[in-house]
């Protein structure tokens, strides 16, 4: 993943934000949305591509693009440091590959404790009924 390449690959549009702010939020545009085409960039390679193809399925257009948006602070160069942030952390968090687990067994004397505190638990509970009185 050549990040330099990615960041240059991106695409914003600024917007007005929605929601509360007085007379300042209807003039300026402060909302960013970032957008990157995953299918057509230079800066990941195909096995790359692929995974996040398939993890990130839900999030993508289409044409496999990757929206985000953000209009958390007044300003529209923060909103855009804050977009840019979040999806690399997307992106991060897309191509990270889960190790693989491995089958381990139970020890000897992990099997042998198990048994003995069933043994213990079994006598405990059997202690417990009424004496049989026809014997």
């Amino acid at each position: 993943m050549d990040k330099k390449q990615i960041h240059r690959e991106l695409q914003f549009k600024a917007m007005r934000s929605s929601g509360a702010g007085g007379q300042h939020v209807n003039k300026v545009s402060s909302k960013v949305e970032l957008t990157f085409n995953i299918p057509e960039s230079e800066g990941l390679s195909d096995r790359e591509k692929e995974r996040l193809l398939l993890k990130l399925q839900s999030r993508l257009t289409k044409d496999g693009a990757l929206m985000l948006q953000c209009d958390e602070a007044r300003s529209q160069h923060r909103n855009k440091d804050l977009v840019v942030k979040r999806f690399f952390d997307v992106l991060k968090n897309a191509l990270v590959v889960p190790k693989k687990r491995k089958p381990t067994r139970p020890t000897k004397s992990s099997q042998e404790k198990r048994l003995k505190t069933k043994k213990r638990t079994a006598e405990k509970k059997a202690s417990r009924k009424n004496p049989d009185l026809d014997r």
